[in-house]
């Protein structure tokens, strides 16, 4: 038994465990809860009290209630809310007492307000309608396998798997630590089938990136260009141009840096050997990270087409690994054994069969119709209501709500008017936890929980940033609604007593105990996971709108992948073809001539297909933005009936095959990077 001793006093850190995901969690130093087994009639909240002295933390209510609150409107709002994004309050000036880096300013309170909730739950009977979902640990080399057939690169240890051509250009787009995650699965594969004797090629990891002949001398001049880049955006991290720069001014630790790999980034704080310090954030005075400016425009989920979102995906899993694998942190991917689940209904229903339920009621719905409507009638009753998510429902009226919810919904004759806000709360949690599958997913629960091993709270946030986005997309859209209405739930904390810390203990057993997990742990476990999954549900709330966007990085290389795709494709179009090539060619590049002398006259053509002005000519210079555009474009077309806010101009073609722009992209700077594209004004995609 170890205890961290100050003027003020004990500071509790958390019980160790030799579990794999509380591994994730836990602090450098611990302290064991004596008695924390599990006790005839002594509750989880009694046994938290009795080891932890009252006044252990400061809670810094005042402090944390005088901060601004910048609202920003959410991409998948359910009502006319907005998701805010707030921005930290001036320091109390208190020094704030010393705690560990996964525990911030979490208070006794606040940790009691955790497991009540934990109580809450074990009181409910959830289990009566499904059986848990069973978890297992993939094999070794089962894993490794799995991973290269999701990131694309089958072909690297099974010859006939399909997009060989694919994987090469994925590998050559690849940073260097992109590709050391690559090499490492391949030769862990390797050694595995050796060993089982299998008879899969698996080809030499010193082959893999190995140029071939025909195109050594352009790969080498590419290497070298390469290499100079890479050496240059080492030295201006290294100077205090990039994150965690030298120095530690406030500027470079909190300027997030969306051009470069992450785990180049990484790897760099690595080799700097700088010395971490104990990060001692308190309530919402989380650091406010903010995105360098960028001409090219953020990208954010839902901008790209299909086709490349697959390809941010794949390139998202390869540099979510490299990054792990730079601070040497091991997760381990679990699997989903089948268990048999509801296949209608509303409780209990997969993410994938509630939306087909629902999509052919309402097309295009991609968030489940329960949730936004119990989020809606939630906002309805008043936002200001103390506890809103805290205080529960009387369990055996949420119980029959449930039950009258599943018989009628759908139908429309539910009487909503009756039911009660705490009631309804219950009710979102409820529906939350039911899920046959988590909503963080089976396959990247661990990596969740493994997002606070790693050194720095900008490298947690680039690790969450990746996991938000290799989020299947029913979850991912589904984790964005609720952050945002958690988000809007904190903006009235002055009255509903609701901070981030508390609406973040509150969820966290909702989000993280999922059944096959929740009956698995013992309550000491449940102690070591507490601060953990607590901060991690805080980082989702408080970071959402970094956390959505798609990283430069990543969308620079999606742009290499699709010229590549492009040249391989102008080379190997049949014969047959030729003729009509040619003539569509020359119409296009009539076209295209046509387009590129406007530019370099000053001008760009831009399209508006759908509507009577059906393309305009528009002056280019340095400060035009995508909004200039939009708003001239209103200014001529007379008979639009669509709304500003659902009007997007798109980037197509060239090096990317749709793009909804931010309204803050300037064109010119955007088509240095892609000179082919093509400019359409059209409704966004929903």
């Amino acid at each position: 038994m170890s205890r961290q001793q100050d003027e003020q006093g004990v500071v509790l850190t958390a019980y160790t465990s030799n579990s794999e995901a509380l591994r994730a969690i836990s602090c450098k130093e611990h302290t064991e809860f004596p008695g924390a087994g599990r006790s005839a009639g002594v509750s989880l909240v009694q046994q938290l009290r009795a080891v932890v002295p009252r006044g252990f933390c400061r809670p810094e209510l005042s402090g944390s209630h005088r901060r601004r609150t910048s609202r920003r409107t959410g991409q998948y709002n359910v009502q006319r809310g907005k998701a805010s994004g707030a921005a930290p309050g001036p320091s109390s000036g208190k020094a704030p007492y010393q705690r560990c880096s996964s525990q911030d300013s979490l208070d006794e309170q606040a940790m009691v307000d955790y497991f009540k909730e934990v109580e809450i739950i074990q009181r409910s009977g959830d289990a009566e309608t499904q059986e848990d979902l069973q978890l297992k640990v993939a094999d070794e080399g089962e894993q490794e396998e799995a991973w290269l057939m999701e990131a694309g690169l089958a072909t690297l240890f099974d010859e006939s798997a399909s997009g060989g051509e694919d994987s090469i250009v994925l590998l050559s787009t690849l940073t260097r630590t992109q590709a050391a995650a690559v090499e490492r699965r391949v030769e862990t594969l390797k050694q595995t089938l050796r060993k089982r004797n299998k008879t899969y090629s698996v080809p030499d990891v010193r082959e893999i990136f190995k140029p071939s002949p025909a195109s050594q001398s352009k790969d080498e001049a590419g290497s070298t260009e390469r290499s100079g880049s890479d050496k240059q955006e080492v030295e201006e991290l290294g100077n205090g141009v990039g994150p965690d720069a030298a120095g530690g001014g406030a500027d470079a630790e909190t300027d997030i840096n969306l051009e470069v790999s992450f785990s180049e980034q990484a790897l760099v704080y690595k080799e700097g050997l700088k010395v971490i310090q104990p990060q001692n954030e308190a309530d919402d005075r989380l650091p406010d990270f903010k995105v360098s400016q960028d001409k090219t425009g953020q990208t954010r989920v839902g901008d790209l087409s299909a086709e490349d979102m697959k390809k941010v995906r794949r390139l998202v899993l390869i540099e979510m690994s490299a990054l792990f694998d730079t601070c040497s942190i091991e997760v381990k991917a679990h699997k989903a054994l089948k268990v048999k689940v509801r296949e209608s209904g509303l409780f209990g229903v997969s993410l994938s069969t509630l939306l087909e339920q629902d999509q052919r009621r309402m097309p295009g719905a991609r968030v489940p119709l329960i949730l936004q409507r119990l989020i809606s009638h939630i906002e309805e009753q008043g936002l200001d209501t103390e506890g809103v998510l805290r205080i529960p429902g009387a369990a055996t009226r949420v119980k029959a709500v449930c039950h009258e919810l599943e018989h009628k919904f759908y139908e429309g004759m539910f009487p909503w008017e009756s039911l009660k806000q705490h009631d309804a709360a219950s009710l979102l949690k409820l529906f939350i936890r039911e899920l046959p599958y988590p909503l963080l997913t089976v396959e990247y629960f661990n990596a969740f929980l493994s997002v606070l091993k790693l050194p720095t709270k900008k490298q947690q946030l680039q690790a969450l940033n990746l996991l938000v986005l290799l989020l299947p997309e029913p979850n991912r859209d589904t984790l964005k609604a609720l952050m945002e209405f958690f988000q809007r739930v904190i903006d009235h904390k002055d009255r509903n007593k609701m901070t981030l810390n508390n609406v973040a203990v509150v969820m966290a057993p909702n989000i993280f105990m999922c059944k096959g997990f929740r009956s698995k742990i013992s309550e000491q476990q449940e102690f070591a996971m507490a601060t953990g999954t607590a901060n991690i549900v805080r980082l989702l709330i408080r970071y959402q709108n970094l956390l959505w966007t798609i990283p430069k990085f990543i969308l620079n290389q999606v742009r290499k992948q699709n010229m590549e795709n492009q040249r391989k494709m102008n080379r190997d179009r049949a014969v047959k073809k030729l003729l009509k090539k040619m003539a569509y060619d020359r119409e296009r590049a009539s076209n295209k001539q046509e387009s590129n002398a406007e530019a370099e006259g000053g001008f760009i053509r831009v399209q508006a297909p759908q509507f009577s002005m059906v393309s305009m000519a528009v002056q280019l210079t340095e400060d035009l933005k995508a909004s200039d555009v939009l708003t001239r474009f209103l200014g001529q077309e007379r008979t639009l009936s669509v709304k500003r806010e659902d009007l997007c101009l798109y980037e197509m073609g060239g090096n990317i095959k749709e793009r909804c722009l931010d309204e803050e992209t300037y064109i010119k700077a955007l088509l240095e990077l892609n000179p082919s594209a093509e400019w359409v004004i059209k409704p966004v995609q929903h």
